[in-house]
């Protein structure tokens, strides 16, 4: 069985020279993408929705209320499948 093993660091080893590393709050460092999902087809114009539910797009979490820039055709299918809010 493998157990977890926390090392506390002391002043001693801050001191030393040892590097720590400090913790970014996760939403600051992440940024939405200009357009999510499939890319533009030619000729096409990007499309804005509105969610009406969570939504998990390319690794990225999206709430419900979240405006998202897609192409039409991927528009399209979010409303047929119930994901975008009726404006």
């Amino acid at each position: 069985m493998t157990t977890n093993t926390i090392k506390k660091t002391t002043a001693a080893d801050e001191s030393a020279g040892t590097a720590t590393v400090e913790a970014r709050p996760e939403h600051a460092s992440r940024r939405a993408p200009a357009l999510v999902g499939p890319p533009l087809d030619d000729g096409q114009e990007p499309v804005t929705v509105t969610l009406s539910h969570h939504l998990r797009i390319d690794g990225a979490d999206y709430t419900p209320g979240a405006e998202l820039t897609v192409s039409p055709d991927y528009a399209r299918r979010l409303r047929g499948q119930g994901f975008t809010a009726r404006t």
